[in-house]
């Protein structure tokens, strides 16, 4: 269930207090932070889990070092801005687990691999599962080929997140689960056009999306285009 709408905004972890916070069958609070383009973080019980971190990217920084060392980390696919060894190893303790499709593993030379379909546990209470993330308009097939990139559907004591990495409105979208917070990529020519993204949440029904993986793209649009859908549409510049 949702809570109010508090988001990270691309600040470091150290001066934190936009955070968007989420109620879990049993109670407890899950914590999404809203960092940069595609980069978001969960915090659940003490345990991070980084998906898609990035440092660097185009005239930002974020200081991964104010976050202190992931529990998990998670990588969608091998493009510059989702996969960063450099942020990686900051973010890196001894006992961190980094999960990646193969191309990424390939790259860098660590981490434990995941393909479209593989699913884990966690701790007791996080489950995920990799789902595939593929362009289908011609032209931009050669962007993200089908059976290479992975989305991630984490369900934390009942709460179920998704976070789509980059892809289009593929025909697997369909089947997902019951899903509480989606994040859908919206920029052409990568990633979704402004309608694919609300036939996306259309066919998904998450109680909560939140458009990321932005450029210029008109958010609003994406609202409009979805009231009196039910879902609840929340829009942020950090991730542009």
């Amino acid at each position: 269930m949702a809570g109010a709408a508090m988001f990270f905004c691309g600040q470091p972890a150290s001066a934190a207090t936009d955070m968007e916070s989420f109620t879990t069958q049993s109670g407890a609070t899950v914590q999404i932070a809203c960092i940069n383009h595609g980069s978001v973080a969960i915090l659940y019980k003490g345990i991070s889990i980084q998906i898609d971190p990035v440092a660097q990217l185009g005239g930002k920084q974020i200081d991964y070092g104010a976050f202190g060392k992931a529990d998990y980390i998670f990588v969608t696919h091998e493009h510059a801005d989702h996969l960063s060894k450099e942020t990686i190893q900051t973010l890196s303790k001894e006992s961190t687990r980094l999960y990646l499709n193969e191309t990424s593993r390939n790259q860098i030379g660590m981490g434990e691999v995941l393909r479209n379909g593989d699913e884990g546990t966690l701790t007791a209470d996080i489950k995920f599962k990799a789902v595939p993330a593929y362009n289908v308009t011609p032209a931009a097939l050669r962007f993200h080929p089908k059976g290479n990139g992975n989305g991630y559907v984490f369900t934390i004591d009942g709460l179920c997140i998704y976070v789509a990495g980059d892809t289009e409105f593929i025909e697997e979208m369909k089947a997902m689960p019951a899903i509480d917070v989606a994040f859908l990529p919206a920029n052409q020519p990568y990633t979704m056009t402004v309608q694919q993204c609300i036939d996306a949440a259309k066919a998904i029904r998450p109680k909560v999306l939140v458009p990321y993986h932005l450029s210029d793209t008109k958010m609003e649009e994406i609202k409009a285009g979805l009231e009196g859908s039910g879902i609840d549409v929340r829009l942020h510049e950090s991730l542009r």
